[in-house]
């Protein structure tokens, strides 16, 4: 029983989320991307939230790869239709740049709406 106890004591404290996952200052931050995004997708912002979350969970130092930001966004259409680090406005621009002159169909995404 206390075998038990202890390896379900370990799984709980392993699994538990870091303090920082949670922090003020990333939910804020978050938050804010969100408004980014609706504001410059305008109708398509339910859409454009959908697929955000997927690629990067709102976090716009997601990286995966060569892919950065809110959208994931790779060197090619970095470097096309630009990319900050930290500036969420800068990225839905350009992720909304990008879905423009795709036709409008999320089809440089891997995630869908």
């Amino acid at each position: 029983m206390r075998v038990v106890l202890a390896m379900l004591a370990a799984v709980v404290l392993i699994a538990a989320p870091t303090a920082n996952s949670y922090s003020p200052e990333v939910t804020a931050k978050k938050a804010a991307a969100k408004v980014a995004i609706c504001k410059v997708f305008g109708k398509y912002c339910q859409q454009a939230l959908r697929v955000s979350w997927c690629e990067s969970r709102w976090y716009v130092w997601a990286r995966n790869g060569q892919y950065l930001g809110l959208f994931q966004m790779g060197n090619y259409a970095r470097s096309r239709y630009g990319h900050h680090p930290s500036n969420a406005w800068i990225q839905a621009r350009a992720a909304y740049a990008y879905f423009v002159d795709s036709g409008r169909d999320w089809s440089p995404w891997s995630c869908k709406p």
